[in-house]
């Protein structure tokens, strides 16, 4: 068994940064930083990190207490809903989604979905984080509605998408089961007491859980949004916590040699000052791919702002660009190598994998395959990572690599949290609020004059206004 709090434990679990590659010593002074450097910054990234602790657990930092959250009500509704369904859907898009689509990848089986019953041991989960048409449909082909649980998830409870989603699928259930059964098939994730979900979770008598108050969206995987989906599909929550905890403990510490996350966003903040806007995160495991789909909402929506604090134009953040390694060295690495010194690269590495693949040694005659064997897999993806970091930092490109032990639970829930704490410091850094997303909403406002909901009759006319100004023969 586990012990999570075995100090001698949590340090080999201990998720290392490994910047060596952002330095002048290494790249040279052009695009790499000096101690000195460093050393002259060091104030103002302290001062970020106090700012930051000085407001956690109030106003929108609240999801700072989500590792200590206790879990007994979410295991129990998990251990409920795998003894009685063959199917977990999540309906949300966004930060009610991305968490859950990562924690699937990176701590499920490759194929969870394709596994027998008795090997998967739970439901098979799906998350429908889009309303394509043609893809929810081709859904009913492959699972039946009626041995389905259905974990809608919006805060607000007017998020198109997702609440379109439901419609739908209320509907399918109401068709198979009638008005009197198919509540039993929905679990409502959203705000305890406001929002238009909540009315109809005490209306129909869903079963339901709440968005903690001041948890955005895309710092919500450590709370039910990403919990209860993932206790569902078998995965040790209390392990993601347990990690996320111990991240809490070594980001507070005020010394920004020994503090992964401030050094991150501190190095990530002096590269976009410098010229470098372009943030590319480059796992180089499979089941972390993902992952970099969810820092990618976390820091654009985030740091992408127009106003700072005082309100004045400013147009700030980094762009997130999401790679995998080695897939990725065949598709985006000749860019990276020779073209513009626009980017900064962040590797994810896993030291052990939990298992190991020996190539088979077979004497072609062929130096280009022979060497191959008698090596493993594992080797092979370790040096790609190595040989595409050393590549870069050779041409001068600033790269750093986090480099996991293994990964599990305890890993993941410290990498979620390293994460997000490195977001908000950086929002410090950059003098913004990294908690709002007021460029989101203009978008959704659009969406929902379009479709006549009532209150938007402004957006409305606005738009019909853009409509008269376009031309036939500006489309081809």
């Amino acid at each position: 068994m586990v012990h999570y709090d075995d100090p001698a434990w949590q340090i080999a679990q201990r998720i290392r940064f490994d910047f060596n590659n952002l330095m002048a010593d290494t790249i040279g002074e052009a695009h790499g930083f000096t101690e000195a450097a460093l050393a002259r910054e060091t104030e103002a990234a302290l001062a970020a990190l106090a700012a930051v602790q000085a407001r956690r657990d109030t106003g929108w930092l609240r999801w700072m207490g989500l590792p200590y959250q206790p879990v007994d009500d979410l295991l129990a509704m998990a251990a409920d809903v795998r003894a009685r369904f063959k199917n977990f859907i999540v309906l949300g898009i966004g930060g009610s989604a991305l968490g859950t689509i990562a924690l699937k990848d990176a701590l499920l089986h490759p194929y969870h979905n394709q596994l027998p019953d008795d090997a998967r041991g739970g439901p098979r989960l799906y998350v429908l984080d889009n309303i394509d048409p043609d893809w929810l449909l081709a859904l009913l082909d492959v699972l039946d509605p009626a041995e389905t649980c259905f974990n809608v998830i919006t805060k607000s409870g007017s998020t198109a998408e997702t609440m379109s989603q439901f419609l739908w699928t209320r509907g399918l259930l109401v068709d198979r089961l009638g008005e009197g059964r198919y509540a039993d098939h929905v679990i409502a994730t959203t705000d305890a007491a406001r929002g238009s979900l909540r009315p109809l979770v005490d209306q129909e008598s869903y079963r339901s859980f709440m968005v903690p108050d001041g948890v955005g969206g895309r710092f919500s995987v450590l709370s039910a949004v990403g919990l209860l989906p993932a206790a569902v599909a078998g995965i040790d929550i209390r392990g993601l916590l347990a990690g996320a905890a111990y991240a809490d403990r070594i980001s507070a510490t005020p010394y920004l040699w020994q503090n992964a996350a401030l050094m991150y966003a501190l190095t990530q903040h002096l590269a976009y000052r410098r010229g470098k806007p372009l943030s590319v995160m480059m796992p180089y495991a499979q089941g972390l791919r993902t992952v970099a789909d969810w820092y990618a909402q976390l820091w654009a929506e985030s740091l992408g702002k127009a106003q700072d604090h005082q309100g004045q134009l400013v147009h700030v953040g980094p762009t997130p660009i999401k790679a995998l390694g080695a897939t990725d060295q065949h598709s985006q690495v000749q860019l990276y190598i020779e073209g513009p010194h626009d980017k900064i690269f962040t590797f994810v590495t896993v030291e052990k994998f939990a298992s190991e693949l020996p190539i088979p040694a077979w004497r072609t005659g062929q130096s280009a395959v022979d060497y191959l064997g008698g090596h493993t897999i594992n080797e092979l993806l370790a040096a790609e990572a190595e040989g595409t970091a050393l590549a870069l930092a050779a041409a001068g490109r600033p790269n750093a690599t986090f480099k996991m032990p293994t990964l599990n639970a305890f890993t993941l829930g410290q990498f979620f949290y390293l994460l997000e704490m490195a977001t908000a410091i950086s929002g410090e850094l950059y003098n913004i609020d990294a908690f709002d997303q007021p460029g989101v909403e203009g978008g959704k406002d659009r969406a929902y004059a379009l479709l006549g909901r009532p209150g938007y009759e402004a957006q409305r006319a606005e738009i019909e206004t853009l409509r008269q100004k376009r031309k036939a023969r500006y489309e081809i």
